[in-house]
This record gives structure tokens, C-alpha cells and sequence, in this order.
């Protein structure tokens, strides 16, 4: 068995440096979206995925955008069903598919919430970097997601 490649102190640094920096983000941006908004994260992604698709996501495609699994889809789903957020609507081509649509009241709450949401991401993470900055982490996410796939 071939021993570890154990990390050096250059990526141990970075690696923990972005585990470290991925919770914090994850934290504040909780906190920042229940106290602008009242939405949770899981609200607050299954309602901009809809909002930047048209509105209307077939069940499937916005589990695998989510990278959620589907149950986890249809609990969220049903709570954000209850409170009226979103719809569900049955696929006139294929009985057993569907589509999970913004509500009127979906719409209104993610054009409320957005605002506040985006100016805390420039806040808490772009505007924090430089230009030159962006253009790597870019690079990087995209390497990264290539060589994990978005099965």
C-alpha cells in the first residue's frame, strides 16, 4: 500500500483556509438571509434556481442543479408548498413527470429577498477581492467542478 502524500503546509493552509472561510460564508449568509428575508438558505436557493430558469423547473432538473437528493427536494418542496412559495403543476407530455413553479407569492419573495442577499455577497466575499482575484477563484472552482462532474 502506498503511503499518504500528505499535505504541505502551503495547502494545508489553503485547504482549511477554504473550509474555514465555507462555513463562516454559510453562517453569516443564514443569519443574513433569516433576518433580511425570513427565508432560509434551501428557501432562498430552490427560489433563485426558479427565478433564473423562467420561473419553472421539471422536479429532476432542479434536484440536479441543487446537487440535492430527491427526497430532500420533495420535503423542501412540501414546506415551501405549504406556505404558498411554490406550485406544483403535472407535465401534459409525460404523466409521471412535473414541474415545480414559483407561486406569485414565490416571485414576490425572492425579488424582496434578493437585494439584500446580493449586497451581502459583494459585502462579505466580492468585493473583498480584486478583480485579478476573481478571474483565479473562477479558474479554480471550474477546474475543480470539472474534475468532480456534476453528475
Amino acid at each position: 500500500m502506498e503511503s499518504p502524500r500528505w499535505l504541505t503546509a502551503d495547502e494545508s493552509r489553503a485547504w482549511y483556509g477554504y473550509r474555514r472561510m465555507r462555513a463562516l460564508l454559510d453562517l453569516h449568509n443564514a443569519r443574513a438571509l433569516a433576518a433580511s428575508s425570513g427565508l432560509s438558505e434551501a428557501d432562498y436557493d430552490v427560489l433563485s434556481t426558479l427565478s433564473e430558469a423562467g420561473n419553472r423547473l421539471r422536479l429532476n432538473e432542479l434536484a440536479d442543479h441543487l446537487l440535492w437528493s430527491r427526497s430532500r427536494l420533495s420535503h423542501q418542496l412540501t414546506r415551501m408548498r405549504g406556505r404558498g412559495l411554490i406550485v406544483r403543476e403535472d407535465c401534459e407530455t409525460d404523466g409521471r413527470g412535473a414541474f415545480v413553479a414559483l407561486s406569485e407569492e414565490g416571485v414576490r419573495v425572492i425579488v424582496e429577498a434578493a437585494p439584500a442577499h446580493v449586497a451581502f455577497v459583494r459585502r462579505s466575499f466580492i468585493d473583498l477581492l480584486t478583480p485579478e482575484q476573481l478571474a483565479v477563484l473562477a479558474e479554480v472552482t471550474e477546474a475543480v467542478v470539472e474534475n468532480l462532474g456534476e453528475d
